[in-house]
C-alpha cells in the first residue's frame, strides 16, 4: 500500500468518496481503458452530478451521454438500478452487499468495489490487472477463468487487510495497470517482485495463458436517406445488441449480394419502401469484442414522396440528429456527412 500511495495516479474519481460516483467509474471502467473513461467520467458527473439527477433523466439522454464508450448495456443498467435505489433506498447507495447485488448491472465486482472503496468494506476486488498480477506471484498456469478465481479469493481471503480496504484493492489494480503490464511487464520495479513466482521463474510473459479469441467479419449497409434537408433515422429495439441507440437504417450483405442491391433489400425489408441509390458516401469499420463489422454508407432517395416514418423512426436535421444516442459506426457516418461536399 506504500507504493499504491507514493504512486497512483491522480484520477477524478479518487478524488471523492461519494458511492453513486464510485459506482459510476467501476462501471465505466469495465471493457474501458482509464485514458478513455476520464474525460467521460467528469462529463458525466457534471451532467448527472448525483443519483437522483441520473434516476429522473430520460434514457435517451443517459444513452446520448454514454455514445462512445460502447456496451451500452452498462448505461441500461445504470440507469435502471439509479431509479430502483432512489425508490427503494431513499436515493442512497445500500451499503450491504446482499442489496447492492439485487441490482442490475451489479455483480461480485462491482459490489465488492463499492463496498470497499465507499464505504471501507473488507471486500477484495478481482478485475483483469488484479488477476494477472496474483496469477504471476502465485505462478498459477493456464488461461484466466472461474476456478482461478476461486482460488485467487481464497488466497486473498487469507491476506486481505482490514484497514484500508479500498488502498489495497486500488493498489492491486494500480499494479498491474501500470507495473505488472500483460505485455513487457517491468519486474524490475516491482514492489512485489522477491514474492513473485513468475518473476523467478522467468514466466511472467506467458502468465496468464492468453486466450485466443476468433474475429468474425461483417460487411454491412446503410441507407442515408436524405428528404428536404432531413434524414431518416429510427430506433433499435429495446433488447440485443446497442439497444435502444438511433441509427440509420440498414443491414448485413448476404453472401454473393451486392451492397446496393442489399441496401434496397434492407430498406424494403426494414422501413417497407423503395429507395433510390444515388451514390456511396463513406465506407468506415467499427471493432466489436468479437467480430468486426465494415459499413458502407450511401446516400439514398425516396421514391414514394409521401412516406411518413411512423413510431420509433424520424425525420431529423444535421443539427438534430447529434443529439440522438448512436453507435459508433453511425456517429463516423454522420460526420463523413457532414464533411461531404
Amino acid at each position: 500500500m506504500a507504493w499504491y500511495r507514493a504512486r497512483r495516479r491522480d484520477l477524478p474519481w479518487r478524488r471523492t468518496r461519494d458511492p453513486y460516483l464510485i459506482w459510476v467509474s467501476e462501471v465505466m471502467l469495465q471493457q474501458t481503458t482509464v485514458p478513455a473513461v476520464v474525460p467521460y467520467f467528469e462529463r458525466w458527473a457534471r451532467v448527472f452530478p448525483d443519483l437522483d439527477s441520473l434516476a429522473r433523466a430520460p434514457l435517451r439522454r443517459v444513452l446520448r451521454e454514454w455514445q462512445g464508450l460502447g456496451y451500452y448495456q452498462r448505461a441500461r443498467n445504470l440507469h435502471r438500478a439509479a431509479g430502483l435505489v432512489l425508490r427503494e433506498h431513499g436515493g442512497r447507495v445500500p451499503d450491504d452487499e446482499a442489496a447492492l447485488r439485487r441490482l442490475p448491472g451489479f455483480g461480485p465486482y462491482t459490489a465488492a468495489a463499492v463496498l470497499s472503496l465507499a464505504y471501507g468494506r473488507p471486500r477484495p476486488v478481482i478485475d483483469a490487472n488484479v488477476r494477472r498480477v496474483l496469477m504471476r506471484v502465485l505462478g498459477l498456469d493456464g488461461p484466466a477463468g472461474p476456478r482461478v478465481d476461486r482460488d485467487l479469493r481464497a488466497y486473498l481471503d487469507k491476506v486481505f487487510p482490514n484497514d484500508a480496504p479500498g488502498d489495497f484493492n486500488q493498489g492491486l489494480m494500480e499494479l498491474g495497470a501500470l507495473v505488472c503490464r500483460s505485455r513487457n511487464p517491468q519486474c524490475l520495479a516491482c514492489p512485489v517482485r522477491f514474492a513473485c513466482r513468475a518473476a523467478r521463474e522467468g514466466r511472467q510473459e506467458v502468465i496468464p495463458e492468453p486466450r485466443r479469441l476468433r474475429t468474425e467479419e461483417i460487411e454491412a449497409v446503410v441507407a442515408v436517406i436524405e428528404r428536404r434537408g432531413r434524414f431518416l433515422i429510427q430506433e433499435r429495439a429495446e433488447k440485443g445488441l446497442l439497444a435502444g441507440l438511433w441509427e440509420f437504417p440498414g443491414g448485413k450483405v448476404e453472401p454473393g449480394e451486392s451492397p446496393r442491391a442489399a441496401l434496397r433489400r434492407e430498406v424494403r425489408e426494414e422501413v417497407g419502401i423503395e429507395v433510390r441509390v444515388l451514390k456511396r458516401l463513406a465506407t468506415v469499420t467499427h471493432a466489436y469484442t468479437r467480430f468486426r463489422v465494415r459499413l458502407h454508407a450511401y446516400l439514398c432517395a425516396l421514391r414514394d414522396p409521401g412516406f411518413e416514418p411512423g413510431p420509433r423512426r424520424r425525420w431529423v436535421t444535421m443539427n438534430g440528429i447529434r443529439r440522438y444516442p448512436l453507435p459508433s459506426g453511425s456517429v463516423k457516418i454522420v460526420e463523413a456527412l457532414a464533411g461531404r461536399d
